[in-house]
C-alpha cells in the first residue's frame, strides 16, 4: 500500500513539474552567441536553444537576433531576484536544468510570482535597450509623444530606450508559454496559468512605471541654456526594489466557477494589473524551501498582514489599512 502510495505522489509531482519545465529562463544559464553567427530564418539556433515552447521557438525564427537579449534579460531578472532575496532563507537559488528556480516553481507563492515578475521585466528592459542602441531589425529609438508639462524651450527626441516596443514584444514571447496551455476551465492547472500571465504583467509594468525623462544640457561653457530630452529606463535595481513592495502586498487568490481568479479574502482590495498575485496559501520564506517531497508538513499558523481599504486622498497620496488573515506555514 506505501508502495502505491509513494507511486502515485510521484506521478502528481512528475505532472506538476510538466507545468514548469522548460521556462526561457534557461536562455540565461547559457551564453547565446551573437546573432550575427546565424543566417536568418535558419533552424539551427532556434532548434538548439532549450525552454522554449512551440510558439516561442516559432518568435525566434523571426526574431533571431532578439534571442541573445532575452537571454540578457533573463539574467538579469535572476540576478536582481537574488539580491533582493540575498538575506533571505529562500534566496532565488538557481539549478543546472531547464526550470532554473527548481522545484520551488511548482508552488504558487509569493516567491513564484516575483521569479515570473522581475523575469519578464528583465526582458522588457533588455529589449528596451537594444533598440535604443540600433541592435535590432525591427526597432530603433523611442517614439514616444513629448511629455506633458516638459520646458517648452527643451528639445524632445533624443534617442530614448524604446520601452513600448521592448514591453510588446516581451508581452508577445514571454506570454506565449501560457497562452499555449489549454487546462480545464477552472482547475488548478488554470488558476496556475492566469496566476503566471497577472504577474508578467505586473514585472511588464513596473518597467513602463518607472522609465522617465532624461535631459541632457547644451551651451556655452555647460550653461545649460538648452536640454535635449529622452525617455531612459530606471536603474533595474529600482524596478527589483518596486517588485519587492508588490511581493511584500501580494494578493491571496483562487479560482472561481467562472474560471477567473477572485480574491480569497474580500476585505482586500482587487489587484491591479500592476500587482502580484499567488494561488497557494503555503509560507515558504517562513521555514526554508527544501527540495520537493511527496508530502508537507504543517509547521504552525501565523497571521499574514497585508494593505487594504486603500484610498485616495486629495493632494497627492494614498492611505491605506493594515489587515490581517490566519495562514497555515508549511515547511516542504
Amino acid at each position: 500500500y506505501i508502495y502505491i502510495l509513494l507511486n502515485f505522489f510521484t506521478a502528481v509531482l512528475l505532472n506538476k513539474q510538466s507545468l514548469i519545465d522548460g521556462e526561457f529562463w534557461s536562455l540565461a544559464m547559457n551564453p547565446i552567441q551573437r546573432p550575427e553567427m546565424y543566417i536568418i530564418g535558419a533552424q539551427p539556433l532556434c532548434s538548439q536553444l532549450t525552454g522554449l515552447s512551440q510558439g516561442q521557438r516559432k518568435l525566434c525564427q523571426l526574431y533571431q537576433d532578439h534571442m541573445v537579449y532575452i537571454g540578457e534579460g533573463a539574467k538579469m531578472g535572476i540576478k536582481e531576484c537574488q539580491f533582493q532575496f540575498r538575506q533571505r532563507r529562500w534566496n532565488c537559488s538557481t539549478v543546472d536544468n531547464t526550470s532554473v528556480f527548481g522545484r520551488i516553481m511548482q508552488i504558487g507563492s509569493r516567491e513564484t510570482a516575483f521569479t515570473y515578475a522581475i523575469s519578464a521585466a528583465g526582458v522588457v528592459n533588455a529589449i528596451s535597450r537594444a533598440c535604443r542602441e540600433g541592435e535590432l531589425a525591427t526597432c530603433g529609438c523611442s517614439r514616444e509623444p513629448r511629455p506633458e508639462g516638459l520646458h517648452r524651450d527643451w528639445l524632445w527626441g533624443g534617442c530614448g530606450d524604446n520601452v513600448i516596443y521592448g514591453y510588446r514584444f516581451a508581452k508577445e514571447f514571454v506570454d506565449a508559454r501560457e497562452r499555449e496551455k489549454n487546462f480545464p476551465k477552472g482547475s488548478e492547472e488554470h488558476a496556475r496559468t492566469l496566476m503566471n500571465l497577472q504577474n508578467n504583467e505586473a514585472g511588464r509594468k513596473a518597467v513602463q512605471k518607472l522609465a522617465d525623462v532624461a535631459c541632457k544640457c547644451h551651451g556655452v561653457s555647460g550653461s545649460c541654456s538648452l536640454k535635449t530630452c529622452w525617455l531612459q529606463l530606471a536603474d533595474f535595481r529600482k524596478v527589483g526594489e518596486f517588485l519587492k513592495e508588490k511581493y511584500d502586498s501580494a494578493a491571496a487568490m483562487k479560482i472561481n466557477r467562472k474560471g477567473k481568479l477572485e480574491l480569497v479574502n474580500t476585505r482586500f482590495n482587487p489587484p491591479s494589473s500592476e500587482d502580484l498575485v499567488y494561488i497557494d496559501q503555503v509560507q515558504t520564506t517562513a521555514c526554508g524551501t527544501r527540495p520537493l517531497v511527496p508530502w508537507a508538513h504543517r509547521d504552525v499558523s501565523a497571521y499574514q498582514y497585508e494593505r487594504c481599504n486603500c484610498k485616495f486622498h486629495w493632494c497627492c497620496y494614498v492611505k491605506c489599512k493594515r489587515c490581517s488573515e490566519m495562514v497555515d506555514q508549511f515547511c516542504l
